[in-house]
């Protein structure tokens, strides 16, 4: 049974790995939708085994039991939009992206297809480009976009704008910090306003803070915006690895 929203803030969903670190995946997501005063629901893909410095293993959740916690949340609660991060492989997103749009909800993926300490989690990308139409944004590192596109940069976020509307992270660049967001081809950059310093999970905060944004009506360059500025604050919050939400 679906029940009236009577809280005063929207519901919005992170499909997403847990760390124990609490610097990444749904516990990231989580802190950040409260400081942009939207209430998150969540759904767990995988248990991980690392710090903000190591990583070490990842157990996957059984696909089954990932579906059952998306339908029970859909049917339960009106979400707007879902951040989708971690994931086994394609075919799940794929299945994910079917059932998250027969709500209507919108859909941001965050493609982790590498940690930062180089642990690969997925490679086969088979079917990726009918998945990405389904798709309102994607928000890969420089890093990333290279193993999605096979382009470098720019170029790839150009063939991947095809599909669909393509944040390309600047922190893995050599212009550190300038990203772009790139729609049908077309390139809108944005710069960096804060210097800070690197964060363990930097790329879960944009992109939730992104979904929030947009959830909560902001046109979409200031939603960009707006979550780029969030980003770099959390950034600067402090010397460690670890991002303070609230300062």
């Amino acid at each position: 049974m679906r029940i009236l929203n009577l809280s005063k803030r929207p519901f919005i969903l992170s499909i997403a790995g847990f760390d124990p670190s609490g610097g990444a995946g749904v516990i990231a997501d989580a802190k950040t939708f409260e400081q942009h005063n939207v209430q998150g629901l969540f759904v767990i893909t995988a248990n991980t085994i690392q710090t903000a410095v190591n990583f070490n293993s990842v157990n996957w959740v059984d696909d089954a039991l990932i579906l059952d916690q998306l339908n029970s949340i859909m049917d339960h609660y009106p979400i707007g939009f879902v951040k989708i991060g971690l994931i086994r492989d394609i075919a799940l997103l794929e299945k994910l992206v079917l059932l998250l749009l027969e709500k209507d909800v919108k859909i941001i993926w965050d493609p982790i297809l590498i940690s930062s300490s180089g642990f690969k989690f997925h490679t086969e990308l088979a079917g990726l480009e009918n998945v990405l139409k389904k798709i309102h944004y994607i928000t890969p590192n420089w890093l990333e976009i290279k193993t999605l596109s096979g382009k470098n940069g720019i170029d790839g976020a150009k063939s991947l704008s095809s599909y669909t509307k393509v944040y390309l992270k600047g922190g893995h660049s050599e212009n550190f910090g300038k990203d772009y967001l790139v729609i049908h081809g077309n390139i809108i950059p944005f710069n960096m306003a804060k210097k800070g310093f690197e964060k363990h999970g930097s790329g879960c905060i944009f992109s939730s803070s992104l979904a929030a944004n947009l959830l909560k009506g902001y046109p979409e360059i200031k939603a960009c915006l707006r979550a780029k500025r969030y980003t770099e604050l959390r950034l600067a919050s402090n010397r460690s690895l670890l991002a303070y939400h609230h300062v």
